[in-house]
Order: C-alpha cells, then sequence, then structure tokens
C-alpha cells in the first residue's frame, strides 16, 4: 500500500498545499516519512489525513470559479465504527462549499470497502450542494453495492460511464465536462 501515491500528474497546475483557499492550504509532506497508516499498513505519505483512522484522500483539483473539485481516495470509508462522512464534511467537505464548490468528483478505484450507518450526513451534504452534484468514480463493484445497499447512491452518482472512466488520460477540467455531460444526460431522461 505503501506504494500507491495520489495522482501528482496535475501538479503544474494545481496544488492543494499551495492553495489558500484549500483545507490543506501549507501542509508539508516528506518524501521519505511514512507517517500514515491504514490498519497494519504504511500509505504513502502524500496521502491527507482529515481526521479518519481507515480513510485518507487527496484533493487532486480545484476550480472555484467552474464550483467543482476532484478528491481521490485510499483506504476503507467506514461510517458504522468511524463515521467517516461526518469527519469529511465537517473538516473539508462544509470548508470546500464555503469557498464555493458544489460540484464534487469523488476518484474511488483505491477504496477497499464501505460500511454504511445513517445517511443524515450525505442527505445535508446533497441539499447543500444545491444546484450542483456529487459523483464517483471508479469505485469497485463490491463499493458501490455496498454504497447502493445502504441508500447512499441517492446521494452519490455511480453507474454507467462513471465505472471505469479512464480519467488519468484527461486534464481536469476535461474530467468535470465529461461528467457534467454525464449528469447532465440523466437528469433530462
Amino acid at each position: 500500500m505503501h506504494e500507491i501515491e495520489p495522482y501528482y500528474q496535475w501538479r503544474d497546475d494545481y496544488i492543494a498545499a499551495e492553495d489558500e483557499r484549500s483545507p490543506f492550504y501549507s501542509t508539508e509532506y516528506s518524501e521519505f516519512y511514512f507517517d500514515k497508516q491504514l490498519y497494519n499498513f504504511l500509505i504513502h505519505p502524500q496521502w491527507d489525513d482529515f481526521g479518519s483512522n481507515t480513510l485518507y484522500l487527496k484533493v487532486l483539483y480545484a476550480d472555484y470559479d467552474r464550483g467543482y473539485t476532484i478528491i481521490e481516495f485510499i483506504g476503507e470509508w467506514n461510517d458504522a465504527i468511524g463515521n467517516d462522512i461526518m469527519l469529511l464534511k465537517r473538516e473539508i467537505l462544509e470548508l470546500m462549499m464555503d469557498e464555493g464548490i458544489n460540484k464534487f468528483i469523488l476518484i474511488g478505484e483505491n477504496v477497499l470497502n464501505f460500511h454504511a450507518s445513517e445517511d443524515s450526513y450525505y442527505e445535508e451534504w446533497f441539499q447543500e450542494v444545491e444546484d450542483g452534484w456529487i459523483s464517483g468514480l471508479n469505485f469497485s463493484p463490491h463499493v458501490i453495492d455496498e454504497f447502493r445497499s445502504g441508500g447512499i447512491d441517492y446521494y452519490i452518482n455511480f453507474g454507467g460511464e462513471l465505472d471505469d472512466l479512464a480519467w488519468r488520460t484527461l486534464k481536469p477540467l476535461q474530467i468535470f465536462k465529461k461528467v457534467e455531460e454525464i449528469l447532465t444526460k440523466r437528469l433530462g431522461a
């Protein structure tokens, strides 16, 4: 697990630690000291901690003019024990929404599993984005099933092209436009 780095090809365009509006502004990272772990496994030091014991993230890109962000995750999303959604919402998402972000692209290919609890924080988040949206890209089928069994797919858009989008071949704006196009077609259908 320590070799799985957050995606870094957009660092010329955006670095959350250098963005004064980011929850991770001024965060300093080590390339050599592994200070985070997921259970008994060390993870790459470039991942960001938001208070969860099992889930880490990296804000890969934020565009305040268009109101969107792309966030990559690694670990176990556990609402049942750790209430990860509460921590995520209070520590990261609300700060981003205060800065005008209302469209969230969540990349979940490194999310190992999901354990549901209640859906009230998802509902609250969904209502607060108002004319925005929340989408999940490249989550594993069993993780999407776990989100669906918890009723969370009402709030986060999964499925179809979102499940295997070749996002690494695109720039952030291209991803945003692709996801927006997919969701616009769904809502128009």
